[in-house]
């Protein structure tokens, strides 16, 4: 990287390219959007007990985006380039905008377990358009690993799901909110070549909040009304699963395959479902044990270079 590229913030051709496996520091980088992304289930749960789906989504992306631009105004990271912009609108759009809002709804219609299981979906689809779009192709390990973590989430969603995948609102919602969140993945991937992951996170985080705008007089009513505890949850979703978590994704993304790392977020279920025991003391079904020892090691057999 010459000095020029430090100074506007601009990645390093040699470290954003793709590789045959996820780097360590990606990887872990990886790890920590997981463990944050899971604990946003519980935060959701928390906060939308007073605040609702649309209002919650701009609190945090409002939250994130000051947060980042702390950041950014520090750091003096350079701007995208022009051509650039569509893309990056639509992954502000799908992977902010649309995938906040729908989920923190449908988490409000079906139970945890239900949702995982759609959720699920998501990396599934990413492998398919990341082969098909962005030419990364279906390596054995990825195909069989997913395939392996994939079962592990179907049945952790079974283990904890009251209501099963009975068609609804919540079921729609959550299947919009999986569709979404590959689109967006599969938009920011290409914007990492030539962006660092902190200003595209950044500016996706802010057309986010900005498509959510027309939720701040709600937003203004429910935190007239909301408890400190639902607050909290709100500052630390702002803050950590939006701010820190999708900049590492956004680090670990540039560094990897998209296929690889939608194949990581297969973690989140297991892990949520340990936080949900520690934090709520929801002790989990045996089955949710097995699928998250199914999960933790199709995630692990999907990394692997051959």
């Amino acid at each position: 990287m010459t000095s020029a590229q430090a100074d506007r913030g601009t990645p390093d051709p040699d470290s954003t390219s793709v590789t045959p496996g996820t780097p360590p520091l990606a990887l872990a980088a990886g790890l920590v959007t997981v463990v944050l992304w899971a604990s946003a289930f519980i935060g959701i749960r928390a906060a939308g007990k007073d605040i609702n789906p649309g209002a919650l989504t701009l609190a945090r992306l409002f939250i994130g985006a000051v947060v980042l631009g702390v950041v950014v105004a520090v750091r003096r990271v350079g701007l995208p380039p022009r051509a650039d912009l569509p893309r990056l609108l639509l992954c502000g759009l799908l992977w902010f905008g649309i995938y906040n809002v729908a989920l923190n709804a449908a988490e409000q219609r079906i139970d945890a377990g239900t949702t995982a299981m759609i959720i699920s979906l998501g990396p599934v689809l990413i492998a398919i358009l990341a082969a098909a779009l962005l030419k990364e192709g279906l390596p054995r390990a990825l195909v069989v690993g997913g395939g392996v973590a994939f079962a592990g989430v179907l049945l952790i969603g079974v283990a904890t799901s009251s209501q099963g995948l009975s068609a609804g609102t919540g079921t729609a919602l959550a299947l919009l909110s999986a569709v979404a969140y590959a689109g967006g993945v599969i938009a920011q991937k290409p914007l990492l070549a030539n962006t660092s992951a902190l200003m595209v996170t950044w500016l996706a985080c802010l057309i986010g909040a900005a498509l959510c705008l027309p939720f701040l007089p709600q937003l203004i009513d429910d935190l007239s009304h909301a408890s400190g505890e639902a607050i909290g949850w709100t500052l630390y979703l702002g803050v950590f699963p939006t701010a820190v978590a999708f900049t590492t994704w956004g680090y670990a993304l540039a560094r990897s395959t998209a296929g690889r790392m939608g194949a990581l977020t297969y973690l989140s279920p297991p892990i949520a479902v340990t936080l949900a025991w520690l934090i709520l003391d929801e002790t989990p079904p045996w089955l949710a044990l097995v699928g998250g020892v199914l999960s933790l090691a199709g995630v692990v057999f999907s990394q692997r270079k051959k």
